[in-house]
């Protein structure tokens, strides 16, 4: 290994939406940062609220917006002090017209920050915010994680919806996919987590392929593992559900968990999310006569969400896409068996049916009863399926791997940048390096 190989970098990691709890984002944040850390880097996380949970060694730069989509009061109207300046007007304006303005404010945030403190990183990496912002000078070599493209999860939404309102309604929101492209053809390095995400940016985005690097994500698999001491719950089905979106596939193993329990009276969804109190999934609970046999849990503990998933028979997956698939993975590190279906990069990350999980085709309820049916009746099928899936993980989908991966692609960039926008490391002589004086003037 070169020493420039070796040589700790300073990172600069962006995410616009890093609390783990509202999705796979926020737990790619934290994941990488630490595993950054450890490699020896100097990560520094720069975020918007919701704001990322990191761990001990990662410092995090607030970037606050206007915050317009908190509980208890989404779409608030905030009051005139709150307003600083015209990107929290371009923020409010657009939340009212029916769009979602926090990639772009962000983007514009994050640039100004940067080029305040320009010569501070060795490189910035930005997390799928793909804003007009990040076209400016940014002050390093910039990195781009795109997990997938925004526009798969628009055209699922635009096909479930039931009348033109919400045809309108959806186009609105989902109107800052349009920048999202714009902005990603002009990327120099995109890194993302699957061959299937690669194929769909190319196919949706129109990066061109070699401009992408497939670096696989994974699971913590020392907090995800097996631990016998936990007691298996009989027809316990655990899955997880940031959103009640049609994305998630979860209206269908509702559906699905109404079919095993005309068989199976004991078997029982725990949905780790937001319990919704409308939309397809309520009317399918009420319609099956499933509030008893659906339990939905949220803002638990990471160890308390091992301990559940360890306590589940079966682990589901019933998205009709996906980017990578955390849950998946996380699931087979315990060990707990899973069923999946084929959407997006599922089986990239399963893997092969009946070898490490059991795979059943996107938006099917009744493929799923009986993969959850077969399971929840076969012991020695559990265990070997839940065997093979924690090695899986081991061998291909680890947080320390991912770092590895994703510090080698930063190096590249790097090597790529043309000179004006490569950093002076503090230890290099140049006729134009700044006194501490006038680089605190600058900040």
């Amino acid at each position: 290994m070169t020493a420039e190989s070796t040589e700790s970098l300073r990172i600069a990691l962006l995410t616009y939406k890093g609390n783990p709890f509202c999705g796979g984002q926020g737990v790619y944040v934290r994941h990488l940062s630490r595993e950054l850390a450890r490699l020896g880097h100097r990560v520094e996380v720069l975020g918007s609220q919701p704001y990322p949970v990191l761990d001990e060694g990662v410092p995090l730069t607030e970037l606050p917006s206007l915050d317009l989509y908190r509980s208890p009061d989404p779409f608030r109207t905030p009051r005139r002090d709150e307003f600083r300046d015209w990107v929290d007007a371009l923020e409010f304006g657009t939340m009212r017209t029916g769009g979602f303005p926090e990639p772009l404010t962000f983007s514009l945030r994050a640039r100004r920050h940067l080029h305040a403190r320009r010569g501070q990183f060795d490189v910035v990496h930005d997390n799928q915010t793909l804003g007009y912002g990040l076209l400016g000078d940014v002050g390093a070599p910039l990195v781009t994680t795109i997990h997938h493209p925004i526009t798969v999860d628009r055209q699922l939404e635009l096909d479930a919806a039931e009348n033109w309102q919400q045809r309108l309604s959806k186009r609105r929101w989902y109107a800052f996919t349009r920048m999202q492209k714009r902005v990603a053809r002009r990327l120099p390095s995109v890194l993302t987590v699957s061959g299937t995400s690669r194929d769909e940016i190319v196919q949706h985005l129109g990066v061109r392929p070699d401009r992408i690097r497939v670096v696989h994500i994974g699971a913590d698999t020392d907090l995800f593992s097996p631990d016998p001491a936990v007691p298996e719950v009989p027809g316990r089905i655990v899955t997880t559900s940031s959103a009640d979106v049609p994305l998630k596939g979860l209206v269908f193993l509702v559906e699905a968990l109404a079919k095993v329990r005309a068989e199976q009276p004991d078997a029982h969804l725990v949905v780790v999310g937001k319990r919704p109190t409308e939309g397809p999934v309520a009317q399918a609970m009420e319609r099956y006569g499933l509030e008893g046999a659906v339990e939905f849990v949220k803002g638990i503990s990471d160890r308390e969400l091992v301990d559940l998933v360890r306590s589940a028979q079966v682990a589901c997956v019933p998205s009709l896409y996906e980017g990578f698939s955390l849950p998946a993975a996380e699931a087979m590190a315990t060990g707990t068996p899973l069923v999946a279906t084929t959407g997006g990069a599922i089986p990239e990350v399963a893997g092969p049916d009946g070898e490490t999980c059991l795979s059943v085709p996107t938006g099917d309820a009744g493929a799923l009863a009986a993969g959850l049916s077969r399971l929840l009746g076969d012991r020695e099928l559990r265990r070997r399926l839940g065997a093979a899936g924690r090695a899986r993980v081991l061998d291909r989908f680890t947080w320390a791997r991912a770092a590895q991966g994703t510090a080698e692609l930063y190096r590249e960039a790097m090597a790529a940048a043309p000179a004006a926008t490569t950093p002076v490391r503090p230890h290099q002589e140049t006729p134009q390096q700044e006194t501490p004086e006038e680089s605190r003037a600058t900040c």
